[in-house]
């Protein structure tokens, strides 16, 4: 491993020797020989950072190839380069990591490669998922991925990431936008006969951002979802919205628990659905409260 990190900085010592000399004659013949030997060296040096585990020397290594590339008007190998950095600092710098593939993305879309550019995007979108979360940053990059998606007409792509947002925005209390996505991304499923089962799930988890507005809310938006899709008006999601809408009116906490607990224990709750719940719950008056 030693042995392969020498031999890297070694490398890159001799690359940039090459770049800063000056070329026989005055560069009478041109310097183009010395810029390609130098590029050969920085990756050979990279990937011996790689198998010395080095990956944030690995990492500033392909994104200096990268910017020789871009320097020199080969953008696709710079791109290319970008992402292989990416690759690298995802192990040791996940911020650069985001950095270096933005590098990439802006490559990709002047050349009007937008696929390409739409996972870039979702990557840098579950980078921003990691530790340290920053799910407004996820959001953003989620967005832009389906917005890219929704343009190449990868309309299932692009709703993918839009339920990204909305989990996302659900949870960061910004609950008209994600009922806003939920009832789109439903009713683009109810135009499909593969897909219409799942606007129930869609539909349940708008309604529970209606009920963390207001318990009214909830009950007209149960009503409206019914009448889209009556299989949704007539399941147990539709009846706990409901059931809960009224404990939440009657400030009766235990029976809101009693009605969560008795649906939880034959439909599992995701964690989306918890979290949301338990918001309602803080939001009833305990007898404590009301001395």
């Amino acid at each position: 491993m030693a042995d392969n990190e020498a031999k890297a900085r070694d490398l890159i010592a001799e690359a940039e020797k090459k770049l800063t000399a000056k070329p026989l004659f005055g560069g009478l013949f041109g310097g183009g020989g010395k810029t390609e030997d130098a590029l050969e060296m920085f990756s050979r040096a990279a990937n011996l950072f790689k198998m010395a585990k080095k990956w944030g020397d690995a990492g500033k290594t392909f994104s200096r190839i990268a910017d020789l590339h871009k320097k020199n008007g080969n953008t696709h190998d710079a791109a290319t380069n970008y992402v292989d950095a990416s690759t690298c600092f995802k192990k040791s710098d996940p911020k650069e990591a985001a950095a270096c593939l933005q590098r990439a993305i802006d490559i990709y879309t002047e050349a009007g490669r937008f696929t390409i550019a739409a996972k870039h995007h979702q990557t840098i979108a579950e980078i921003f998922e990691g530790e340290g979360a920053d799910l407004d940053k996820a959001m953003h990059h989620y967005q832009q991925s389906a917005d890219f998606f929704r343009g190449e007409e990868s309309n299932s792509s692009a709703n993918k990431c839009m339920l990204k947002v909305a989990e996302y925005a659900g949870k960061l209390e910004q609950y008209e936008k994600a009922i806003g996505i939920y009832e789109k991304v439903a009713g683009d499923a109810l135009e499909s006969s593969l897909l219409k089962y799942s606007a129930k799930e869609y539909f349940f988890r708008a309604s529970l951002c209606h009920l963390c507005i207001d318990a009214l809310n909830a009950q007209h938006a149960i009503e409206k979802y019914g009448e889209l899709y009556p299989a949704f008006g007539d399941s147990r999601e539709a009846k706990l919205i409901k059931t809960l809408a009224k404990t939440v009116e009657e400030q009766d906490v235990e029976a809101f628990t009693a009605a969560t607990q008795e649906f939880d224990s034959i439909s599992r709750l995701e964690a989306f659905h918890t979290t949301l719940l338990l918001r309602v719950k803080k939001q009833i008056p305990v007898e404590d409260d009301l001395c």
